[in-house]
Protein backbone atom coordinates (compact mmCIF):
# COMPACT_ATOMS: atom_id res chain seq x y z
CA UNK A 1 0.00 0.00 0.00
CA UNK A 2 1.10 3.56 -0.74
CA UNK A 3 -1.24 5.66 1.31
CA UNK A 4 -0.99 9.16 2.42
CA UNK A 5 -1.02 10.67 5.79
CA UNK A 6 -3.96 12.76 4.53
CA UNK A 7 -6.36 9.84 3.98
CA UNK A 8 -5.23 8.05 7.07
CA UNK A 9 -6.12 11.22 8.69
CA UNK A 10 -9.82 11.04 7.19
CA UNK A 11 -10.01 7.43 7.76
CA UNK A 12 -9.34 8.01 12.11
CA UNK A 13 -11.85 11.07 11.64
CA UNK A 14 -14.50 8.86 10.50
CA UNK A 15 -13.79 6.19 12.56
CA UNK A 16 -13.92 8.21 15.74
CA UNK A 17 -17.38 10.02 14.85
CA UNK A 18 -18.52 7.13 13.11
CA UNK A 19 -20.46 10.16 11.01
CA UNK A 20 -19.09 10.77 7.53
CA UNK A 21 -20.85 14.56 7.98
CA UNK A 22 -19.73 15.28 11.37
CA UNK A 23 -16.51 13.74 10.30
CA UNK A 24 -16.09 16.75 7.66
CA UNK A 25 -16.99 19.26 9.30
CA UNK A 26 -14.10 18.87 11.50
CA UNK A 27 -11.74 18.44 8.36
CA UNK A 28 -13.16 21.05 7.24
CA UNK A 29 -13.92 19.38 3.60
CA UNK A 30 -17.71 18.28 2.38
CA UNK A 31 -18.67 15.23 2.84
CA UNK A 32 -18.58 14.05 -0.68
CA UNK A 33 -15.01 14.67 -0.50
CA UNK A 34 -14.38 12.89 2.24
CA UNK A 35 -16.83 10.08 0.88
CA UNK A 36 -14.69 9.89 -2.08
CA UNK A 37 -11.01 9.79 -0.20
CA UNK A 38 -12.24 7.17 1.83
CA UNK A 39 -13.37 4.80 -1.08
CA UNK A 40 -10.09 5.74 -2.91
CA UNK A 41 -8.45 4.31 0.30
CA UNK A 42 -10.57 1.04 0.82
CA UNK A 43 -8.98 0.68 -3.01
CA UNK A 44 -5.77 0.79 -2.13
CA UNK A 45 -5.67 -1.11 0.86
CA UNK A 46 -8.40 -3.95 -1.04
CA UNK A 47 -11.06 -4.47 1.41
CA UNK A 48 -13.98 -2.46 3.09
CA UNK A 49 -13.20 -0.34 5.88
CA UNK A 50 -17.09 0.94 6.83
CA UNK A 51 -20.36 -0.75 6.64
CA UNK A 52 -22.76 2.19 6.36
CA UNK A 53 -26.58 2.44 5.78
CA UNK A 54 -28.82 5.14 6.14
CA UNK A 55 -28.77 4.84 10.10
CA UNK A 56 -24.94 3.83 10.67
CA UNK A 57 -21.91 3.74 9.97
CA UNK A 58 -19.46 1.09 11.11
CA UNK A 59 -15.93 -0.18 11.06
CA UNK A 60 -15.79 -3.67 9.38
CA UNK A 61 -12.79 -5.90 10.66
CA UNK A 62 -10.37 -4.78 8.25
CA UNK A 63 -10.89 -1.21 9.69
CA UNK A 64 -10.71 -2.22 13.50
CA UNK A 65 -7.46 -3.63 12.63
CA UNK A 66 -5.55 -0.32 10.53
CA UNK A 67 -7.62 2.15 13.45
CA UNK A 68 -4.46 1.39 16.10
CA UNK A 69 -1.78 1.45 13.65
CA UNK A 70 -3.23 4.47 11.96
CA UNK A 71 -3.73 6.26 14.83
CA UNK A 72 0.41 5.38 15.74
CA UNK A 73 1.45 6.77 12.21
CA UNK A 74 -0.32 10.31 13.00
CA UNK A 75 1.07 10.44 16.18
CA UNK A 76 4.55 9.91 15.18
CA UNK A 77 3.96 11.90 12.14
CA UNK A 78 2.69 15.33 14.37
CA UNK A 79 5.41 14.63 16.02
CA UNK A 80 8.06 14.23 13.44
CA UNK A 81 6.31 17.63 11.61
CA UNK A 82 6.98 19.17 15.48
CA UNK A 83 10.92 18.54 15.50
CA UNK A 84 11.00 20.19 11.90
CA UNK A 85 9.55 23.20 12.71
CA UNK A 86 12.10 23.29 15.78
CA UNK A 87 14.75 22.64 13.86
CA UNK A 88 13.31 25.30 11.17
CA UNK A 89 13.13 27.84 14.16
CA UNK A 90 16.62 27.11 14.91
CA UNK A 91 18.45 27.74 11.78
CA UNK A 92 17.32 31.05 12.45
CA UNK A 93 18.35 31.91 15.97
CA UNK A 94 21.02 33.13 17.81
CA UNK A 95 23.54 31.07 19.90
CA UNK A 96 25.25 34.40 22.19
CA UNK A 97 28.98 34.31 23.06
CA UNK A 98 29.96 35.72 26.25
CA UNK A 99 33.61 37.31 26.48
CA UNK A 100 35.44 39.03 29.03
CA UNK A 101 38.44 40.15 26.39
CA UNK A 102 38.48 38.74 23.17
CA UNK A 103 39.35 35.50 22.95
CA UNK A 104 41.90 36.51 19.72
CA UNK A 105 44.44 33.10 18.83
CA UNK A 106 41.95 32.83 15.53
CA UNK A 107 39.38 31.43 17.47
CA UNK A 108 36.33 33.57 16.61
CA UNK A 109 36.28 33.64 13.01
CA UNK A 110 37.47 29.71 12.94
CA UNK A 111 34.30 28.74 15.33
CA UNK A 112 31.79 31.14 13.36
CA UNK A 113 33.09 29.52 9.75
CA UNK A 114 32.53 25.60 11.10
CA UNK A 115 29.13 26.81 12.79
CA UNK A 116 28.06 28.33 9.76
CA UNK A 117 28.97 25.15 7.85
CA UNK A 118 25.95 23.32 9.81
CA UNK A 119 23.65 26.07 10.91
CA UNK A 120 24.06 28.60 7.51
CA UNK A 121 21.13 30.79 8.74
CA UNK A 122 21.72 30.97 12.55
CA UNK A 123 24.03 33.66 14.39
CA UNK A 124 26.74 33.88 17.06
CA UNK A 125 26.39 37.19 18.34
CA UNK A 126 29.26 38.51 20.63
CA UNK A 127 28.51 39.80 24.35
CA UNK A 128 30.79 41.87 26.03
CA UNK A 129 31.19 41.43 30.01
CA UNK A 130 32.50 43.17 32.76
CA UNK A 131 35.84 41.64 34.33
CA UNK A 132 33.44 41.21 37.48
CA UNK A 133 31.66 38.11 36.10
CA UNK A 134 34.07 35.14 35.68
CA UNK A 135 31.68 33.59 33.95
CA UNK A 136 31.57 35.71 31.45
CA UNK A 137 27.28 36.11 31.40
CA UNK A 138 27.00 32.28 31.45
CA UNK A 139 25.61 32.42 35.05
CA UNK A 140 23.19 35.03 34.48
CA UNK A 141 21.34 33.52 31.70
CA UNK A 142 23.44 36.43 29.31
CA UNK A 143 25.39 34.08 27.59
CA UNK A 144 25.04 30.34 25.64
CA UNK A 145 28.46 29.70 25.63
CA UNK A 146 31.63 31.81 26.90
CA UNK A 147 35.09 32.30 26.58
CA UNK A 148 36.07 31.97 30.57
CA UNK A 149 39.89 31.71 31.76
CA UNK A 150 40.36 29.17 34.52
CA UNK A 151 39.70 28.46 37.83
CA UNK A 152 36.04 29.50 37.57
CA UNK A 153 33.32 29.27 40.08
CA UNK A 154 30.65 26.97 40.55
CA UNK A 155 32.49 24.97 38.16
CA UNK A 156 30.22 22.15 38.47
CA UNK A 157 26.91 24.26 36.99
CA UNK A 158 29.21 23.79 34.02
CA UNK A 159 30.88 22.07 30.73
CA UNK A 160 33.91 23.03 29.32
CA UNK A 161 36.87 22.67 26.80
CA UNK A 162 40.30 24.01 27.43
CA UNK A 163 41.17 26.21 23.63
CA UNK A 164 44.59 27.64 24.97
CA UNK A 165 47.10 26.75 27.58
CA UNK A 166 49.58 30.26 27.73
CA UNK A 167 52.28 31.12 30.05
CA UNK A 168 51.29 34.21 32.70
CA UNK A 169 53.43 36.89 32.09
CA UNK A 170 53.66 40.58 33.58
CA UNK A 171 53.05 43.80 32.50
CA UNK A 172 54.73 46.99 34.35
CA UNK A 173 55.74 50.06 33.08
CA UNK A 174 58.68 50.60 30.77
CA UNK A 175 60.69 52.84 33.84
CA UNK A 176 60.24 49.76 36.09
CA UNK A 177 63.32 48.32 38.05
CA UNK A 178 62.83 44.89 36.52
CA UNK A 179 61.70 45.90 33.09
CA UNK A 180 65.15 45.13 31.81
CA UNK A 181 64.84 41.79 32.81
CA UNK A 182 63.01 38.59 30.52
CA UNK A 183 62.11 36.64 32.08
CA UNK A 184 61.56 37.61 35.46
CA UNK A 185 61.57 35.56 38.53
CA UNK A 186 58.19 35.65 40.30
CA UNK A 187 59.73 35.87 43.54
CA UNK A 188 61.00 39.33 42.65
CA UNK A 189 57.54 40.61 42.16
CA UNK A 190 55.91 39.41 44.97
CA UNK A 191 56.28 42.37 47.07
CA UNK A 192 55.07 44.40 44.08
CA UNK A 193 52.20 46.18 44.49
CA UNK A 194 49.43 44.59 42.08
CA UNK A 195 46.62 45.32 40.28
CA UNK A 196 43.36 43.47 40.99
CA UNK A 197 40.20 42.13 39.25
CA UNK A 198 37.00 42.84 41.29
CA UNK A 199 36.51 41.22 44.16
CA UNK A 200 33.30 39.75 42.84
CA UNK A 201 35.97 37.58 40.14
CA UNK A 202 36.00 34.96 42.76
CA UNK A 203 38.77 32.71 42.37
CA UNK A 204 39.86 34.51 38.87
CA UNK A 205 40.95 36.87 41.35
CA UNK A 206 43.27 34.87 43.01
CA UNK A 207 44.67 33.34 40.40
CA UNK A 208 45.32 36.32 38.47
CA UNK A 209 47.17 37.91 42.01
CA UNK A 210 48.96 34.44 42.29
CA UNK A 211 47.95 33.83 45.85
CA UNK A 212 49.06 29.86 45.43
CA UNK A 213 52.43 31.21 44.45
CA UNK A 214 52.88 33.08 47.19
CA UNK A 215 53.75 30.94 50.35
CA UNK A 216 50.99 32.61 52.36
CA UNK A 217 52.21 36.22 51.89
CA UNK A 218 49.38 38.58 51.21
CA UNK A 219 49.71 40.45 48.13
CA UNK A 220 49.77 44.57 48.22
CA UNK A 221 46.78 45.75 46.04
CA UNK A 222 47.67 48.75 44.27
CA UNK A 223 44.28 49.15 42.44
CA UNK A 224 41.15 46.73 40.79
CA UNK A 225 40.58 46.90 37.05
CA UNK A 226 37.63 46.03 35.52
CA UNK A 227 39.03 45.93 31.49
CA UNK A 228 42.07 45.86 29.56
CA UNK A 229 41.48 49.67 29.35
CA UNK A 230 41.57 50.73 33.12
CA UNK A 231 44.66 47.97 33.19
CA UNK A 232 46.85 49.87 30.90
CA UNK A 233 45.86 53.06 32.30
CA UNK A 234 46.76 51.44 35.81
CA UNK A 235 50.08 50.71 34.35
CA UNK A 236 51.30 53.70 32.78
CA UNK A 237 50.48 55.33 35.64
CA UNK A 238 52.60 53.41 38.44
CA UNK A 239 49.63 51.86 40.21
CA UNK A 240 50.69 48.15 40.20
CA UNK A 241 52.21 45.37 38.15
CA UNK A 242 49.92 42.89 36.49
CA UNK A 243 49.66 39.08 35.29
CA UNK A 244 48.23 38.24 32.00
CA UNK A 245 48.17 35.66 29.40
CA UNK A 246 50.61 35.35 27.07
CA UNK A 247 48.04 35.80 24.12
CA UNK A 248 46.48 38.94 25.53
CA UNK A 249 50.31 40.68 25.95
CA UNK A 250 48.87 43.21 22.74
CA UNK A 251 45.80 44.51 24.89
CA UNK A 252 48.53 46.15 27.21
CA UNK A 253 51.45 46.31 25.37
CA UNK A 254 51.85 49.35 24.06
CA UNK A 255 53.00 53.09 24.76
CA UNK A 256 55.14 53.26 28.17
CA UNK A 257 53.94 49.30 29.46
CA UNK A 258 56.03 46.02 28.72
CA UNK A 259 55.29 42.88 29.02
CA UNK A 260 57.89 40.17 30.40
CA UNK A 261 57.76 36.53 30.74
CA UNK A 262 57.85 35.08 34.67
CA UNK A 263 59.35 32.04 36.21
CA UNK A 264 57.67 29.63 38.91
CA UNK A 265 54.08 30.38 37.47
CA UNK A 266 51.69 27.77 36.19
CA UNK A 267 50.60 28.14 32.49
CA UNK A 268 46.76 30.32 32.26
CA UNK A 269 43.75 28.34 30.80
CA UNK A 270 41.13 29.71 28.32
CA UNK A 271 38.35 27.79 27.93
CA UNK A 272 34.96 27.77 26.21
CA UNK A 273 32.03 26.96 28.61
CA UNK A 274 28.67 26.26 28.38
CA UNK A 275 25.55 24.99 31.09
CA UNK A 276 26.06 21.56 32.09
CA UNK A 277 22.74 19.88 30.59
CA UNK A 278 22.32 22.59 27.85
CA UNK A 279 21.58 20.03 24.73
CA UNK A 280 20.24 22.72 22.57
CA UNK A 281 20.83 22.01 19.04
CA UNK A 282 22.69 25.12 18.38
CA UNK A 283 24.74 25.65 21.57
CA UNK A 284 26.17 21.91 21.22
CA UNK A 285 27.27 23.01 17.63
CA UNK A 286 28.91 26.03 18.91
CA UNK A 287 30.88 23.82 20.97
CA UNK A 288 31.82 20.97 18.04
CA UNK A 289 32.49 24.11 16.04
CA UNK A 290 35.19 25.18 18.87
CA UNK A 291 36.36 21.24 19.14
CA UNK A 292 37.10 21.69 15.26
CA UNK A 293 38.49 25.00 15.41
CA UNK A 294 41.22 24.28 18.36
CA UNK A 295 41.92 20.84 16.79
CA UNK A 296 42.70 22.48 13.32
CA UNK A 297 45.20 25.29 15.29
CA UNK A 298 47.09 22.08 17.00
Amino acid sequence: MDVHGRDLRYFVAVAEQLNFTRAAEGLFISQPALSKQIRMLEAQVGAALFERDRRQVQLTPVGVALLPHARRVLLEWDAASDAVEVAKRLQHATVVVGISTSPGRGLLPSIRSRFADTFPDAQLVVRQCGWGDPTAGLADGGADVAFVWLPMPDLERYDLIVVAREPRMVALPASHRLAATDPIDFADLADEPFLALPASAGPLRDYWLALDERRGRAPLIGAEVASAEETYEAVHSGDGVVLLAAGNADLIARGDVVVRGVRGLSPSELALAWRRGDNRPLVQGCVHACRLATDFQS
